[in-house]
């Protein structure tokens, strides 16, 4: 079994100690660091969420494994100066107004850092206002990701959709949509750019918004 191998099913396990363990050993054998969260992390990362949507793994098996990819992504930065500079588009990432839940966010915002994305998190209970404050504080950001689990919350993620359009006539950004709450039939109608289920799939459909 190789370092990768051994990688991938330490993050399936939830064990950060020997993630990094195992990341420091890849980094010893030379490995490139992009090749590791792409052979290694992402796919892990990817195997979560197709058990989570099969229900043979719960929320605290996936933050297990989120935390050991948080942790190898770190000693990454650390250990590889290419790697930490690497940026290959900024997103905006928050919990709309009302909905105070962060742990799909969080998840959202881990995997864009580990695909190479600048990440601004906003946090939870971000209003229209917030939301359009941060685009026009960040010119360059290419992906806003709006977030929401309660289905009390979806009129502001409307809203925050509609205003963030009316603001980028030119389409200057994406605008992406998930959480509990959400359907693709919502995102459509909201007008969204995109939906998607779970982290591993954001962070794959956002790289093929940047060109």
């Amino acid at each position: 079994m190789t370092v990768l191998e051994e990688l991938r099913q330490s993050i399936e396990a939830g064990h950060p100690g020997e993630t990094e363990k195992l990341v420091e050993e890849a980094l010893a054998e030379k490995v490139d660091p992009i090749c590791i969260v792409e052979e290694a992390m992402m796919p892990a990362m990817r195997e979560m969420g197709e058990r989570y949507k099969k229900q043979e793994a719960d929320i605290p098996r996936i933050l297990a494994a989120a935390r050991c990819i948080r942790s190898g992504f770190v000693l990454l930065e650390q250990q590889d100066a290419a790697f930490e500079e690497r940026n290959i588009g900024t997103v905006i990432v928050g919990t709309v107004e009302g909905d105070l839940h962060d742990v799909g966010k969080n998840l959202v915002a881990l995997m864009f850092r580990s695909a190479g994305f600048r990440v601004i998190d906003l946090g939870v209970d971000i209003s229209e206002k917030q939301f359009l404050k941060a685009v026009r504080e960040n010119p360059d950001v290419q992906i806003v990701c709006i977030s929401s689990l309660l289905s009390t919350a979806l009129p502001e993620m409307e809203q925050v959709v509609k205003t963030l359009r009316r603001n980028d006539p030119e389409k200057k950004y994406k605008i992406m949509v998930g959480g509990g709450a959400v359907t693709r039939q919502l995102a459509e109608h909201m007008g969204a750019d995109a939906y998607t289920e779970n982290c591993v799939e954001a962070a794959e459909v956002a790289k093929t918004f940047i060109v």
